[in-house]
């Protein structure tokens, strides 16, 4: 590729991003998709079109995605992945390509195609050079998820632990990412009846974002309701209640953007309480929710 013709493409490719910083998205779509047919026009053998190419195919498949149009993102996307295809030295970007139109294929409901693009994208980040272990376990928790909504209960906690090994390895126990998987691991145990590991797993995500994010956090308050429920299983129904409590206080100082969690916080923690004979503080309980949320 020329040198003019490469400038007018980074030209290109540097406008649709200040577009996008400025929120004016159609015109972003038209410099991306003029990047594109200039980086066609320029195509050969060259392996340097082919990647320069790719590369604008890849920005507005990401653009197209971020504006709520997956079906372009896909064509941009399978795209990008057919100029790259048998490149040893572009593996990375193949991996995170197939990783993205896993992505979109969820978005667009199709979770068969998704799964097979998101195991593609894990077995390349696994052969990456140095390996690429944190993308592995993001594709794993994905692929986690699509297994427990099949049914694939086996398969899901396969793909969680791994998740989970990994980043308790890499990031510690009390990060984050480590954190959301020992939740949705907690989850899993949840609803297939195995209340010990799901009440450890539980245990084990509110610990971390109790240190790292405080406890208004969201994250934090939707643990101590998933803990409490786990402990209910496990006979501590005292602690469960103290863990309810916890997680109804700080949603109702949360406030609006998160009135769904509150509604099923209290039905959770009013339910416990019938069940203890406490009825006067459920019915307390949910007078109040009902002025909180204008009911």
């Amino acid at each position: 590729m020329d040198s003019p013709t490469a400038t007018l493409i980074q030209i290109l490719r540097d406008r649709v991003n200040k577009l996008v910083s400025e929120g004016n998205y159609d015109e972003a779509v038209h410099a991306a998709s003029a990047a594109v047919e200039k980086a066609q026009q320029a195509l050969s053998s060259d392996l340097e079109s082919i990647d320069e190419f790719a590369n604008t195919l890849e920005l507005r498949g990401e653009l197209y995605r971020s504006i709520g149009r997956p079906e372009d993102a896909r064509e941009d996307f399978k795209g990008a992945i057919d100029q790259l295809d048998n490149r040893p030295d572009r593996q990375l970007q193949i991996a995170r390509l197939h990783a993205t139109l896993g992505a979109v294929y969820d978005d667009l409901g199709q979770t068969d195609r998704a799964g097979s693009f998101w195991e593609k994208a894990l077995e390349l980040f696994e052969k990456q050079e140095p390996p690429s272990p944190l993308d592995v376990a993001l594709m794993a928790n994905n692929l986690a998820y699509l297994r427990k909504t099949s049914g694939d209960i086996d398969g899901a906690e396969t793909y969680f632990l791994k998740a989970l090994q990994i980043y308790h390895e890499l990031l510690g126990p009390d990060h984050e990412e480590t954190a959301t998987v020992s939740n949705n691991l907690g989850a899993l145990y949840h609803a297939s009846g195995y209340f010990e590991q799901a009440r450890e797993m539980h245990m084990m995500a509110l610990e971390a974002r109790r240190q790292k994010l405080g406890d208004e956090h969201p994250d934090t308050a939707q643990s101590h309701n998933n803990l409490a429920l786990a402990l209910l299983e496990t006979g501590d129904r005292s602690w469960a209640r103290r863990h309810f409590e916890k997680s109804l206080a700080a949603f109702e100082q949360l406030g609006a953007p998160y009135r769904q969690d509150l509604e099923a916080v209290a039905d959770n923690f009013c339910s416990f309480l019938r069940a203890e004979g406490e009825t006067t503080t459920a019915e307390r309980i949910e007078g109040k929710l009902r002025e909180l949320v204008g009911a």
